[in-house]
């Protein structure tokens, strides 16, 4: 029988072959652990506390330091235990307000966020566009909300349509901005080629301007969700009409000195305002899969 000098070592053919076959039915891309006793997941473990571990620290500074200066200030600022009471007395007076501001929201938003993004595809078609109305835009945005709100209210009635249009104003102007950037950062040999093999302006768009703007809409959305709750609180704040909202809840708290309630009411709106970004980060990850960030940082 055939032998084989390995190393100085003697094999047969047979069991030559045996530890070749046996090395090649382990494929190359999922080698063994050099070292399977390494703690791996205790690592990843850790790892998971450096995220999560600073952040926490940090509000249980700021509520041992709330509580002090609570306990110190009782007619300036609650202490936690108020907040919390308050909240756990009559759950249904803010569950109801809270939909009130989270419908004003949606509606709002929404409606800023698609019109935004329709008048910013309609720029990056027509530069004409961008130049007969980007400086209309710049003063509506730069015009103070609170003295827009009452003439929305002459203009609409009393209902909850103001409340919807002074939200979407807030939401407005970062989405169009954003959204024109990205429409616009294509890259320029993409679209010559796709210019060259005379591609309509949609097919333009469908398979380049809109993929790559996804990033910019979605740093734009990072901006505009959380404006859209301040913009409902101040639409509940100047906006005559319907006393109803998280904002109006703080209003007439406020109004009374009633103390836990107010601070209870913006602790709500903090609450769905992270509730809200969360959720947009879920969607990115989702729909963003194939994108690290790097083209909105540069």
């Amino acid at each position: 029988m055939t032998e084989v000098r390995v190393r100085g070592a003697q094999l047969t053919a047979t069991e030559a072959t045996a530890t070749v076959g046996t090395a090649s039915a382990v494929p190359s891309g999922r080698r063994k652990p050099r070292h399977p006793g390494r703690h791996v997941p205790a690592s990843r473990r850790w790892y998971k506390w450096r995220i999560w571990l600073p952040p926490a620290v940090t509000f249980v500074i700021v509520a041992v330091v709330w509580q002090l200066l609570a306990l110190a200030n009782p007619y300036v600022i609650p202490t936690i235990d108020a907040i919390v009471a308050s909240l756990l007395r009559d759950p249904q007076m803010y569950w109801v307000n809270m939909l009130v501001t989270l419908q004003e929201v949606v509606i709002g938003a929404t409606a800023g966020i698609l019109v935004g993004f329709l008048i910013a595809v309609v720029m990056a078609e027509f530069e004409i566009m961008e130049r007969a109305v980007m400086p209309l835009f710049v003063v509506i945005m730069v015009t103070p909300i609170v003295a827009i709100a009452p003439a929305l209210v002459v203009a609409f009635g009393f209902g909850m349509m103001p409340k919807y249009i002074v939200t979407a104003l807030v939401v407005f102007f970062p989405m169009l901005v954003n959204s024109l950037a990205g429409l616009r950062d294509v890259d320029q040999r993409t679209l010559d080629v796709m210019r060259t093999l005379h591609a309509s302006r949609w097919e333009i768009f469908r398979d380049l301007r809109f993929p790559g703007s996804m990033p910019f809409v979605f740093a734009g959305l990072r901006v505009a969700l959380p404006l859209a709750i301040v913009g409902a609180a101040v639409a509940e704040f100047v906006a005559a009409g319907q006393q109803a909202g998280l904002g109006s809840l703080v209003t007439i708290a406020a109004a009374q000195a009633n103390l836990p309630v107010t601070w209870a009411s913006i602790v709500l709106l903090c609450v769905l305002g992270v509730l809200i970004v969360s959720f947009l980060a879920l969607v990115r990850n989702r729909v963003l899969w194939w994108s690290d960030g790097e083209t909105v940082a540069r």
